[in-house]
């Protein structure tokens, strides 16, 4: 993948910068909080409805611990294997792809997710290499052979914007 830069290229294909990606990533985190908790709302109710007496998951806090890990696990790793992007990564138009460009995979796309706390640790070293490297590759991406990019072309976008006055 060649990044170009012009006013007549689109960013569809181009590596995806730092700044694409920490909205992406701020936008996952939240929907992960989000549905874990009105998930466990509705897991309270039910469970009190069922045994007849009020139940409280937040008392069982390491397994409330394991339950989100695994949840934001699945969160990231699910859709990632199925078409390359998660939610935040769709509302701000980049996804997840092989280095050749190709469909990332499920063998990869878990590797991708299991590595992602690794790109935290030494200051974030990780994610740095965003910034330091010209394909955008942070730490789980090579480690997982992966590469984020722009999944929207900018400058048909544009076009159809300005058509439409």
């Amino acid at each position: 993948m060649t990044i170009q830069h012009g006013p007549d290229t689109g960013l569809e294909g181009h590596y995806a910068g730092i700044v694409t990606r920490l909205v992406a990533f701020v936008i996952d985190i939240i929907t992960i909080a989000v549905i874990f908790a009105i998930g466990g709302q509705v897991i309270e109710y039910l469970l009190s409805v069922m045994l007849r007496h009020s139940v409280e998951l937040r008392e069982a806090s390491v397994a409330q611990y394991i339950a989100l890990g695994l949840w934001a696990f699945v969160y990231f790793a699910h859709p990632l294997a199925a078409s390359g992007r998660t939610f935040g990564m769709a509302v701000v138009g980049i996804r997840v792809v092989r280095t050749d460009g190709s469909e990332l995979g499920t063998r990869r796309a878990i590797v991708r997710v299991l590595a992602l706390p690794l790109s935290f640790l030494l200051l974030c070293f990780g994610f740095l290499l965003i910034v330091l490297r010209g394909d955008r590759r942070a730490l789980h991406d090579l480690i997982a052979g992966s590469a984020v990019v722009y999944a929207w072309d900018a400058r048909a976008a544009r076009l159809r914007f300005l058509a439409r006055r």
